[in-house]
């Protein structure tokens, strides 16, 4: 062999050995891309039921969605409430690894974390429009996290009722004083609110609340609106349905991922599950707004309720109450103060915008236009 050939002969044999290590070095690579995920999710609401379960824009349809984008690389398999564990153990299964995923509101986890519950919904605070600009443009999402990240954990909106009602309640309320002794099932930071004027607040799954209302164990019940209260029954059980939204002007369903499961997701599949959560939240929202007109109608129309708004003065007398509740219990803790003065501080700004956008439009326009 001349050296001229030999020369080219190891110049091939140099570039062919560094191509081989090369595709050694890529397979692994290649192997994490094509790599299959099988999760579990929990519930904390029971089976079937229709926007914390089933239907668009559902956890359920969530599912659905992540298998579908990932062509099948991530599939998650859903439990509800009970079929796997009990309706709030959600929290604690996620941390611990038994599920990757838990669906529920997170003011379920106030024992725990009491600032947890700002990322559900705060009285007289954020409506649709305004939560998702804080959680998504306004540090909110960043809030979450940062607050969740001792415990191993990551959170995201995939759902929100938008405004809810008041509740049911089984006699008529005229004044502050008919709040004094009423047992009522209220979760959330509301609860902590009319504990103030003397209400035993009960705090009950879904499934729970039409058979204490109807056995008189409670006086009054708060669920969401309309459609999802309609499906419950409760109509059956009491007819003064009130509402303002003072409690709960949106309500946000977290999604809650195991924050070790959530790292060792190639960046693509964390990006479907991220934009899959997102969707669900819009489409949820959409469900319930095209559904919460015609049950309200029916209910009115044929099963004798009387639907109402509560008297200015107890608005009024709750708003300042809410105030110092929340201020109080803000300054008991750093993480709370923290995440209090952010999101005061956001819906302040929004409300101002607001007060010249969508408070003109549905107070002047949308009723007083002449088109029906």
């Amino acid at each position: 062999m001349t050296n001229l050939k030999r020369r080219d002969f190891l110049k091939k044999s140099t570039i062919g050995t560094a191509a081989a290590g090369a595709a050694v070095f890529a397979t692994p690579h290649i192997a994490r891309a094509q790599e299959t995920y099988n999760w579990k999710m929990t519930n904390a609401y029971g089976p079937g039921s229709p926007f914390y379960v089933t239907g668009p824009g559902s956890p359920e349809d969530f599912c659905k969605r992540v298998t579908e984008m990932s062509s099948g690389r991530l599939n998650i398999q859903h439990f509800a409430a009970g079929e796997l564990i009990p309706a709030l153990e959600g929290f604690d299964a996620v941390q611990a690894g038994t599920v990757e995923m838990n669906a529920a509101n997170a003011y379920f986890w106030a024992g725990k974390i009491f600032a947890a519950q700002y990322f559900t919904t705060v009285p007289f605070g954020l409506n649709f429009q305004g939560v998702n600009a804080w959680l998504y443009h306004g540090g909110g999402l960043e809030l979450w996290h940062e607050l969740y990240q001792p415990y191993g954990l990551i959170a995201f909106p995939m759902g929100n009722t938008g405004v809810q009602m008041t509740g049911w309640f089984r006699e008529p309320i005229n004044s502050l004083d008919d709040f004094n002794g009423l047992k009522m099932r209220i979760p959330g930071l509301a609860g902590k609110v009319y504990q103030q004027i003397g209400v035993e607040v009960k705090l009950l799954p879904g499934g729970e609340i039409f058979p204490a209302l109807e056995r008189g164990v409670i006086d009054a019940a708060e669920f969401v609106g309309p459609y999802q209260d309609r499906r419950l029954g409760l109509q059956k059980a009491a007819k003064y349905y009130y509402t303002t939204g003072w409690h709960e002007p949106s309500n946000v369903t977290e999604l809650l991922i195991n924050q070790k499961a959530w790292e060792s997701l190639p960046a693509d599949l964390q990006a479907i599950v991220k934009n899959a959560a997102q969707a669900c939240n819009l489409d949820s929202h959409s469900w319930c707004e095209a559904n919460n007109a015609e049950a309200l109608r029916d209910l009115v129309e044929n099963d004798g309720v009387i639907a109402q708004t509560l008297p200015d003065d107890i608005v009024n007398k709750l708003k300042t109450i809410t105030k110092d509740t929340l201020e109080a219990e803000a300054a008991k803790d750093p993480r709370t103060k923290k995440v209090h003065d952010a999101f005061m501080a956001f819906r302040d700004t929004h409300r101002e915008w607001a007060a010249i956008s969508e408070k003109p439009y549905h107070g002047i326009i949308s009723s007083k236009d002449g088109m029906g």
